[in-house]
């Protein structure tokens, strides 16, 4: 449906269109990849476009046996309308 490129020197996956940037950002650690932050811009947004980078970010995810650890406030979001990718994610540890 789009075109989703894996930056890895920015570290997100992002969907060039209509000289608009939309991204999922994302951090490698320890085995990991943890869900950042995804930002789509305003005349990019109600196109399913945020969606379609969570999809391609837990495929990728799951390509590499990475388990998830999820930030980003839209991803959990997701998750509740699509809890089929909620084997793929691990409890977040908080550091005290």
């Amino acid at each position: 449906m789009y075109t989703i490129t894996n930056n890895k020197q920015n570290m997100r996956f992002e969907i060039q269109l209509d000289n608009q940037l939309a991204f999922l950002e994302y951090r490698m650690d320890a085995g990991n990849i943890a869900f950042m932050h995804t930002e789509v811009p305003g005349e990019l947004s109600g196109k399913g476009i945020a969606s379609a980078l969570a999809v391609f970010a837990f495929n990728y995810a799951k390509e590499n046996n990475l388990p998830v650890k999820v930030y980003c406030p839209f991803v959990t979001t997701f998750l509740k309308r699509h809890p089929g990718y909620l084997e793929q994610v691990i409890p977040i540890r908080e550091h005290h």
